[in-house]
């Protein structure tokens, strides 16, 4: 699937001022998931440009401009192909299907510092906060615990856009229950943690404006979620802000292990606060392929069809672990999807 992505972010002064150097995180992460087509950078001021490989293994652009100036605006260009079509494909190592689990051997040393808690003062809130997902010992089944708990945040908590810099604290989320999509992406990072699950930082884009409700409000412009890493599965992406997994539409950016390493377009400039006026950012997606929107096949009407890589299942009825390509998930739809389970509909237009 090819997407196109166009994002815009322009900065206004009430006069010329002098740029610090300014780090731009706006480059896809390739690898077997997504490959770029095409991509472009441009920045209005005079500039001197590099790319470098930073220690998470991000293209960052690394820039110095010339000259004073009254606006600076950065528009990125990004035309990607995206293969991560299924995020279910994937099986559990037997030690990683329930929490808590261990990592083991080297795997161990190399997921430590994604492990730290950076917020150790809201261990208790975060601890309240997962309780009911658990259960009495303090014990889950892996993917239904991270999937349910995903689910619940567009629920129980109000989504909002903060265009102030930072990140809340986990605690002050969970008191206000409400926030950006970094706040939620940071409070799921460190319940994550806490339930000794390493987890990853990730800022890019959902490219779903179409999509509705949370998806919708969250495309408006750079989106976070949050990655773990799972034995048998590697790195894989939940969306907490949605409710989902990352999967075709999301396009990462940056991987991190804190927030603050990971902003798209960072940088200083000389001048006091009152030489700042508003900013502005956007972010413009295209989809060449058109897909129908996602359905539930629980609640679908009996009669009609869905059309999956391995046939067409009647919808409307129960659907257990049988199906051929989720028969090596070992998993049972009632408990995993909370009786939800979401495909895409075959390919329109």
């Amino acid at each position: 699937m090819l997407l196109s992505i166009e994002h815009t972010t322009r900065y206004r002064y009430a006069r010329p001022v002098k740029f610090g150097p300014h780090r731009l995180m706006v480059r896809a992460i390739e690898g077997h998931d997504v490959q770029i087509r095409k991509s472009g950078l441009t920045i209005s001021v005079p500039h001197r440009m590099r790319w470098l490989c930073d220690v998470f293994g991000n293209s960052v652009a690394a820039v110095d401009f010339l000259e004073p100036a009254g606006e600076l605006r950065v528009h990125s260009t990004l035309q990607v192909e995206q293969f991560n079509t299924n995020p279910f494909d994937f099986v559990l190592e037997p030690e990683a299907l329930e929490l808590p689990f261990q990592y083991r051997g080297e795997e161990a040393h190399d997921v430590a510092p994604f492990l730290r808690r950076h917020h150790v003062e809201d261990d208790e809130a975060v601890r309240n906060w997962i309780r009911p997902f658990l259960k009495a010992g303090g014990t889950a089944r892996t993917l239904d615990f991270f999937y349910a708990l995903s689910k619940s945040v567009p629920i129980a908590f109000q989504y909002t856009v903060r265009e102030e810099p930072g990140v809340q604290s986990p605690g002050r989320t969970l008191n206000l229950r409400a926030g950006s999509c970094r706040d939620f992406a940071l409070l799921f990072m460190e319940a994550a943690r806490l339930m000794g699950v390493a987890a990853r930082y990730v800022s890019g884009y959902v490219c779903r404006a179409d999509a509705g409700g949370k998806v919708a409000e969250a495309s408006d412009s750079t989106h976070a979620w949050v990655e773990l890493y799972l034995p048998g599965a590697g790195w894989k992406g939940i969306d907490p802000t949605c409710g989902i997994l990352a999967a075709d539409y999301h396009v990462r950016t940056a991987v991190t292990r804190t927030p603050g390493q990971a902003v798209p377009v960072g940088g200083t400039f000389g001048g006091s606060a009152s030489d700042y006026r508003p900013s502005t950012r956007r972010c413009v997606f295209r989809c060449p392929w058109r897909f129908s929107p996602s359905v539930d096949i629980f609640r679908s009407e009996p009669g009609s069809w869905i059309h999956s890589p391995v046939g067409r299942w009647p919808m409307g009825s129960r659907l257990r672990p049988a199906l051929s390509c989720l028969a090596s998930l070992r998993w049972d739809t009632r408990g995993w999807w909370g009786r939800k389970a979401f495909f895409r509909t075959g390919r329109v237009g």
